[in-house]
């Protein structure tokens, strides 16, 4: 894991690196399995941000399961803009099912409460967010985030397909901004 990572302006310190990431997936897709056992759910990966952690979770989850995508957007630099956009709808009719969100990061938690409204909205017969990440001194939303890998600060982070205005997704660990001296 490099010391810092600098990306367009800002600098970038290590946070987790590849094998504490590893332990947190493991417990998520075993909680997964658990709680999801004898039935199929439906996964729904929320893109971009989220690839490395899903594909890294699937291989670890082993009950029968669909995976499908859904493109949103809602930052722009460091910052939410407060509005989610969707840039790719999910393709998968999610009537009847078992829906679980897999996101990267819930900081406010307002892309997760819209997504997971559409869900219900679309006759989704569950809806449950796993995060990778967690932020609860951000977080503003009135659900709850069922499954949670880690809790963390409120501070910016990247790596794990986590970016900066769209570079660093594919560092392998977690960095977080450096403070500026």
């Amino acid at each position: 894991m490099a010391n810092t990572v600098k990306l367009h302006d800002l600098e970038f310190m290590p946070y987790l690196t590849e094998s504490e990431l590893s332990v947190i997936v493991s417990g998520l897709a075993n909680r997964i399995n658990e709680k999801y056992n004898g039935k199929s759910p439906l996964f729904v990966v929320v893109l971009n941000g989220a690839f490395m952690f899903a594909s890294d979770l699937m291989k670890e989850v082993t009950i029968d399961c669909e995976v499908s995508f859904l493109r949103v957007s809602s930052y722009r630099g460091t910052a939410s803009t407060g509005e989610v956009k969707e840039m790719m709808p999910i393709g998968t009719d999610v009537s009847g099912r078992d829906v679980v969100l897999l996101e990267d990061i819930v900081d406010t938690g307002k892309t997760m409460g819209e997504i997971k409204r559409k869900m219900l909205e679309n006759n989704a017969s569950s809806v449950s967010i796993c995060t990778l990440l967690y932020k609860p001194d951000a977080f503003q939303g009135d659900y709850m985030v069922d499954l949670i890998g880690k809790e963390i600060p409120d501070r910016f982070v990247v790596g794990y397909g986590l970016d900066y205005d769209g570079l660093g997704r594919n560092l392998p660990s977690l960095y977080q901004i450096k403070p500026k001296s």
